[in-house]
């Protein structure tokens, strides 16, 4: 059983969002749908029978999603980092999760909803992680010249 859980707030869209972001991983369900009761009506300012909370997996990892109403916004204080292991997976992600959100810089993009991913090489870390600082220069140099990262663009430049 998993201990730890993220609990993502969303104004009304948590059902929109689980379901799009279960389209994109793998081995990824929707888990379960609660809906707000009569009697939460007054103190929630929902109506009985909305979606109060979506449980979902993404690639067997346990979320929950709540809509909680428009007090709490999604902020770049908080990301989930997608570990990509070629180019292809990079695209695949990158393309999916933008549709209809805003890129960034470093791999950084927020979803449609307003949820921040970084989407990751696992060859970038093992670049930033080398003991040689110069290398390390390189990667961070091109990297931060990056929305989405181009492993072969980073292999050249610690070639250069």
């Amino acid at each position: 059983m998993q201990k730890i859980t993220p609990f993502l707030w969303y104004d009304h869209e948590a059902e929109e969002a689980a379901n799009f972001y279960v389209s994109i991983f793998p081995n990824s369900k929707i888990v379960t749908v609660t809906r707000y009761p009569k009697e939460a009506e007054e103190a929630s300012g929902k109506k009985a029978g909305e979606v109060m909370t979506v449980d979902f997996e993404l690639n067997g990892q346990r979320f929950t999603a709540i809509n909680g109403g428009p007090p709490f916004k999604l902020t770049e204080a908080v990301s989930f980092v997608i570990e990509c292991e070629n180019q292809e997976e990079i695209d695949y992600y990158w393309s999916r999760l933008s549709e209809g959100g805003e890129e960034n810089v470093c791999g950084w993009l927020k979803d449609k909803f307003g949820l921040s991913w970084q989407v990751t090489p696992r060859i970038l870390m093992e670049m930033i992680a080398d003991p040689d600082a110069e290398k390390v220069g390189k990667a961070m140099k091109e990297m931060l010249k990056m929305k989405k990262i181009i492993i072969k663009d980073l292999e050249e430049a610690l070639k250069g």
